[in-house]
């Protein structure tokens, strides 16, 4: 399985919100820690807040920060809404399949197995656990952040 870099960074993006608690986020902060344009990031924010995963607070001293609590928010979850269907294969959706052995191919059904059993993982992990070693990632972001811009106060 691989996911899109979209969702890598929308969990990410939600993973920085969940430790930088109850600070606002800086879109501009996320670019920069992962190398990315503000567009692309701005993008993830603005879905990731339609669905109610981010609240978002514009203007000069905006940012976002989580929308629900870190324990609420299912990575699995944010997968499937920043993914969306996971067809791994054609024959996983009956509107493109062109495969003649669909239904008695078991490369198929195992595949789907896999598929399944992935996701049960990723709906098993939270914000809250892809953050809990806050001090740990903090650290090792540290370098990467941006410097505090001293006409903003906190």
């Amino acid at each position: 399985m691989k996911l899109t870099s979209y969702t890598n960074y929308a969990l990410r993006s939600l993973q920085l919100a969940a430790l930088k608690a109850p600070d606002l986020v800086r879109v501009d902060d996320v670019a920069h820690v992962h190398g990315l344009s503000r567009p692309h990031i701005v993008k993830i924010v603005h879905e990731l807040g339609k669905a109610g995963l981010l609240e978002t607070v514009r203007g000069r001293r905006g940012g976002f920060r989580l929308g629900q609590p870190p324990d609420k928010i299912v990575v699995g979850d944010v997968v499937r809404l920043t993914e969306g269907p996971l067809d791994v294969v054609e024959c996983f959706n009956p509107d493109k399949n062109t495969c003649p052995l669909i239904g008695i191919c078991t490369l198929s059904r195992k595949i789907q197995e896999a598929t399944r059993a992935f996701m049960a993982v990723l709906d098993e992990l939270t914000i809250a656990d892809i953050s809990a070693n806050r001090g740990q990632l903090l650290d090792r972001l540290a370098p990467f952040e941006m410097p505090k811009d001293p006409q903003v106060q906190p």
